[in-house]
């Protein structure tokens, strides 16, 4: 597949541009009943993440492209099946290439 399926890319799920630490991704999220989230972002250009941190644990999974994130000044690339887990609190950056798609799974409300 070269993109989510358009049932996951609801126009009342997007993410607004000022909630993402990425400029130019495109971003949808759904909410579960524990306040949970998971999004799933589109990078069409190469981005950079700027630097953050959440109070929530999270997982990321790459589906498409290459992203790489940056954890305690150490590097680690994420292909196409590769998944990461980053604990609460932990502070993060990184950056993607042109193509990539990527799945999160936070422990919190991410997208306000």
């Amino acid at each position: 597949m070269k993109d989510f399926p358009d049932f996951m890319k609801a126009v009342l799920n997007h993410i607004d541009s000022s909630q993402q630490n990425t400029k130019d991704i495109d971003g949808y999220y759904y909410t579960a009943n524990d306040g949970s989230q998971m999004a799933f972002w589109t990078c069409y250009e190469d981005r950079a993440s700027a630097e953050h941190c959440h109070d929530f644990d999270e997982y990321m999974l790459c589906i498409s492209g290459r992203y790489w994130v940056v954890i305690n000044g150490i590097e680690t690339v994420l292909n196409p099946g590769d998944e990461l887990f980053i604990p609460k609190g932990t502070v993060q950056s990184g950056r993607c290439k042109a193509g990539t798609r990527t799945i999160h799974a936070f422990g919190g409300q991410r997208i306000k």
